[in-house]
């Protein structure tokens, strides 16, 4: 059912009961003091809400010990609650494409790659907890409103999600009930009718009852032609001290994507005389009846167990059911010279479904030997995903000759969807076995060392293909060394091995080998200010074989290729925190060469060097005033087509400012201007450089932010 306005209703609907329980709540907010005091404990380190930060105490995301950046030895990138909010990052996207190091592949309005370091992400994860992508990509936008921020542990993680991708780990940390009662409401408007509702309301219902719900709704029209995309967010979580020493906790998020006349595929980039087009930024490939529509349901379960002498168990239970249904016109046919398209272009009526549930259960505490102490987690996890989709295609899809797509109104007749064009319908099954210790070798030396067992079991057919693979008993090894130079300063360096069973296939539909090789990592990190300020130097150096590279798209369908031999090598570096009173930033710089078996470079829709800066500053003559500035640079990325054709993005940088006044302690206003200069530029040439759309030009957004 298409999102529409009513569902901004519901959401207003759900601020206004949020107000009415807020005195009921208030009423009961005398402070609490949880038993649970080392689960507290975790919380209080864990948490970036309200710290006014652009960074965090620690980290789980490599092995579930609670560590610092300093003590990891990886490279970690986090994205605060503050830093989201100064910058208006309300999708993964804008995160993302704000975090060092990290590409945004957006190859069309409602589906998303991402890369670090020339490889493809596709381990995310929800509170540590997730399993690859079904396809490697993100379909629609997934919300922020309900992080408390955002890990990306770059370089491989097979110690924690099993699959060793040496990219990164993107992992989302809930926000999570509070003691003392808190709520808020922001309302936003900007350009191209962008509308957004936020709500959150968060308290203890009893002396050890907790309970908080998020909901948001946003509306908005673009800069592309036709396209309009609605998108509605309801969370809610639930926190219950059984005992003294047990907390069971409960949740579920709902989000609903909702977009008319997206785009499948992209605006192409040749005429037949292998001439270059020239579209404007608002020229739009999509039909006036295309829509694509996806919902996401995450339920959780999870329980947590003090044990004594500081040991741990937790327990945790996840579903996630994803739904993708679409009609949408795919442009198959490159213009000719007078911008016409000839006949031979793809409709398709398609629909997707993913069910996945995941449960992970681990003990963690420190434990003495050779008269120092250590830490251990050890654990095991389960993991079981089942995939349906289904393409309709056209009786008459050849369909008409277009006109131009320059100012296009996108009219074309809409085919019945009668023809059987496929689907798959598998299922994959991973179980492991992981332990990682921190061993205290001497007072300023530490080794992580682990290991995961892992065993996996596909089955199935995909567009008439088996997808049957089987993968028994592959370890996977982990370690990493941390030196402390000084009080301030620490070495590092650490090597993991990469075992990746790939969703990937080739054009005719049958997947590829695993990916196989090794991650190494080595570098200094320093930490100041009691942990407010961080930075990181680091050189990395990724082996792989049988690398999927995207090869082509025939109807609407990313085949890929496997490619041997693949080297990463490059350089992060990395500052965030506090610089002065009231000065946060988070800078970062990264380069990265990619060469294939024979020494060349490759993959070069991926920018060599690249450089993000987000900073603000609270000015102390006007302590209500902060301003803020966002600058995103790349260098240039280019695609071979052979026969003489290169597609070329140059260089380019943008520039956002922001400013936010706080009226009174209960009552501010941010706005936010992106794209400063009007830089035209292509999105993204990852499919290939046959397609590609540009990205948003100047706009502006105002938020209004209320706590009460």
């Amino acid at each position: 059912m298409p999102f529409q306005k009513k569902h901004l209703s519901r959401v207003i609907a759900a601020l206004l009961a949020g107000a009415v329980l807020a005195p009921a709540l208030a009423q009961q907010q005398a402070p609490l003091v949880l038993s649970t005091v080392t689960v507290n404990a975790e919380r209080e380190n864990d948490v970036t809400e309200g710290s006014d930060s652009y960074t965090t105490k620690s980290s789980k995301t490599a092995t579930k010990l609670s560590l610092s950046p300093r003590e990891t030895p990886q490279t970690v990138s986090v994205t605060t609650r503050t830093k989201m909010d100064d910058f208006a990052l309300n999708d993964v996207n804008a995160v993302l494409a704000n975090t060092n190091g990290v590409n945004v592949e957006k190859v069309e309005t409602d589906r998303t790659y991402f890369t670090a370091r020339g490889f493809d992400i596709t381990n995310f994860q929800v509170d540590g907890i997730g399993v690859p992508l079904t396809y490697g990509n993100l379909m629609g936008d997934l919300d922020t409103a309900l992080f408390d921020k955002v890990e990306v542990l770059k370089g491989a993680n097979g110690l924690m999600s099993g699959a060793g991708s040496p990219a990164a780990t993107v992992n989302f940390v809930r926000k999570r009930p509070t003691e003392e009662f808190q709520a808020s409401a922001k309302a936003g408007v900007g350009s191209w009718d962008y509308r957004r509702l936020e709500g959150d309301i968060s308290g203890a219902l009893s002396e050890r009852v907790r309970a908080r719900l998020v909901v948001a709704g946003q509306d908005k029209h673009s800069y592309l032609d036709r396209y309009e995309q609605q998108r509605g967010l309801a969370y809610g979580v639930l926190e219950a001290d059984l005992t003294d020493s047990t907390l069971l906790t409960l949740g579920h998020s709902y989000q609903q994507n909702d977009a008319d006349s997206p785009l499948w595929g992209s605006l192409p980039l040749f005429y037949t005389d292998g001439s270059r087009t020239d579209y404007s930024r608002s020229d739009s490939s999509a039909a006036d009846w295309a829509y694509w529509n996806n919902e996401d349901n995450r339920s959780f379960v999870e329980l947590a167990q003090e044990l004594g002498n500081g040991w741990t168990a937790k327990a945790a239970y996840s579903h996630v059911k994803i739904e993708s249904d679409g009609q949408m016109f795919y442009i198959r046919a490159n213009p000719i010279p007078d911008g016409s398209i000839p006949q031979g272009n793809h409709a398709s009526h398609y629909t997707f479904s993913s069910r996945q549930d995941l449960v992970d259960l681990y003990a963690s505490g420190p434990f003495r030997l050779a008269g120092r102490e250590h830490e251990l987690v050890a654990g095991t996890s389960w993991s079981f995903t089942s995939t349906t989709d289904k393409s309709m295609s056209g009786a008459n899809n050849k369909l008409e000759t277009l006109p131009s797509l320059n100012g296009w109104n996108g009219h074309i007749a809409k085919p019945q969807f009668t023809v059987d064009g496929g689907g798959s319908d598998w299922t994959d099954k991973q179980q492991s076995l992981y332990a990682a210790a921190r061993f205290s070798l001497t007072e300023g030396l530490s080794l992580l060392a682990g290991a995961r067992l892992s065993n996996w079991d596909s089955h199935g057919t995909s567009y008439g293909k088996d997808k049957a693979t089987r993968h028994d008993r592959v370890l996977v090894p982990y370690a990493g060394l941390v030196y402390d130079l000084t009080p301030n300063y620490s070495l590092y360096a650490s090597y993991t091995e990469i075992f990746t069973p790939q969703v990937a296939a080739d054009i005719d539909g049958n997947r590829l080998d695993p990916v196989e090789g090794s991650s190494m990592e080595t570098g200094v990190k320093g930490e100041w200010l009691d942990g407010r300020l961080y930075a990181n130097l680091a050189l990395f150096r990724i082996e792989q074989s049988n690398l999927a590279e995207a090869a082509g798209v025939v109807d609407g369908r990313t085949h890929f290729r496997a490619v041997d031999g693949v080297t990463s090598q490059g350089v992060e570096l990395e500052l965030a925190g506090e610089l002065l009173p009231g000065w946060e930033a988070s800078a970062g710089y990264s380069y990265v060469d990619i060469e294939d078996s024979e020494g060349n470079t490759t993959k070069t829709y991926t920018p060599r060097q690249s450089a993000k800066l987000a900073t603000t500053y609270r000015l102390p003559m006007m302590e209500q005033l902060k301003l803020g500035a966002n600058i995103k640079w790349q260098d240039d990325i280019y695609v071979d087509l052979g026969a003489g054709r290169e597609i070329r993005q140059d260089a380019y940088t943008l520039l956002g400012l922001m400013a936010k006044y706080d009226f009174t302690p209960r009552l501010d206003a941010t706005l936010n201007v992106d794209n400063l200069t009007d830089e035209k530029y292509l999105n993204s040439l990852y499919w290939g450089g046959s397609q590609a759309f540009y990205g948003e030009p100047r706009n502006a957004k105002l938020t209004v932010n209320w706590k009460f």
